[in-house]
């Protein structure tokens, strides 16, 4: 496969037709609080929990392993979650939608991602299911096993979708974790269609291949129908989503479906595809890999805050690589140090 490397124009995000954005990015996603603690191989075998995986659980199963976590960190998360604070941490200009209830989690939530620059104003739900939560556990690897009770994120709905926001968001961003609850569906079409009615864009993260195993057909028609013009994904997810394992065949596929589309490739960097042109950027070394979670949001925060101010394809990626080898040199999914610093320590202008 041939590799353009070389500075491109976004023209696509059409920055010299668009009113000035209130917002860098919105991100839509499950407003889940994140619970995370380090332990050994054993724990993870002695509550039947199967390393590196994602489940779901249900309310009794969630205050179970709760009680049986140790000492841990308690933070504003989700996938878009942990993008949205990854995009203030670049200085960017960024609101999230995402339904926490009016519980003490929900407070938790509200005021974390709030505390590190995100415009979060969604109502929270009264009367029905607590806050999301995802127990994280991260073994000494630095792999970690989560298990997700969703609770009220569930609940957000077309009623939730603020079309001022989403019409001032130079791009939309969704979670496909967001994809399971009917409303938020629908949710998501209307804030799409608000986002291009107003000349924006609109993309997706396909989340992880399982997800992309129960939607793919919704999914494709989203980026054929052209709902959806960035999708971000990485190497497992690629290939699920067009049931190929064969990768020169999977990117092909995607630069036929969507105006642009990331693929993050682990270590061996990162992927831009983009009509006719392929941008690939090889990983900075990580000293020390000590936990993992975020490290794809954190690489859309920087990927999303480079396009939303026009930065070319090579230069998202470099930001999106620098957030997540950040995020993945110490526990938890908000950055040590803010990446706006970071990046210009390492010569970003930005």
């Amino acid at each position: 496969m041939g590799i353009v490397r070389r500075k491109i124009s976004l023209a696509r995000l059409d920055h010299s037709l668009m009113t000035a954005p209130r917002h860098d990015v919105l991100c839509i996603g499950n407003a889940i609080v994140d619970v995370i603690a380090r332990a050994e191989e054993d724990f993870l075998a002695a509550e039947s929990l199967i390393k590196g995986s994602m489940m779901l659980v249900d309310t009794d199963r969630a205050e179970y392993l709760y009680s049986k976590m140790g000492a841990a960190i308690e933070s504003s998360g989700g996938s878009a979650g942990n993008t949205a604070a990854g995009i203030g941490s670049f200085g960017g200009k960024v609101a999230y939608f995402g339904k926490v209830a009016a519980d003490h989690l929900g407070k938790i939530f509200s005021h974390d991602i709030r505390a590190v620059g995100v415009d979060f104003a969604t109502a929270p739900l009264e009367g029905g299911a607590p806050t999301a939560r995802c127990m994280i556990v991260v073994t000494p690897d630095g792999e970690r096993t989560m298990s997700t009770y969703l609770g009220a994120c569930v609940a957000l709905s077309p009623a939730d979708i603020d079309a001022d926001v989403v019409a001032g968001a130079a791009i939309t961003y969704m979670e496909g974790y967001l994809w399971d609850p009917p409303a938020a569906k629908e949710a998501f079409r209307q804030a799409a269609k608000i986002a291009h009615g107003a000349g924006r864009k609109v993309a997706i993260t396909l989340s992880d291949s399982f997800c992309v195993d129960r939607y793919r057909d919704e999914f494709l028609e989203l980026m054929r129908s052209g709902q959806v013009d960035i999708v971000f994904a990485n190497e497992t997810e690629l290939h699920a989503l067009y049931q190929t394992a064969d990768f020169d065949t999977a990117i092909a596929a995607l630069r036929a479906d969507v105006g642009i589309g990331f693929v993050t490739l682990g270590s061996k960097g990162a992927m831009v595809v983009a009509g006719d042109e392929t941008v690939e950027v090889p990983v900075r070394p990580v000293e020390r890999v000590v936990d993992t979670t975020g490290a794809g949001d954190l690489f859309a925060a920087g990927a999303l805050f480079g396009l939303a101010r026009g930065l070319d394809y090579e230069t998202c990626c470099e930001l999106g690589g620098l957030a997540a080898g950040e995020i993945i040199s110490h526990v938890g999914a908000r950055p040590d140090v803010k990446l706006i610093d970071l990046a210009r320590e390492r010569g970003f202008e930005i």
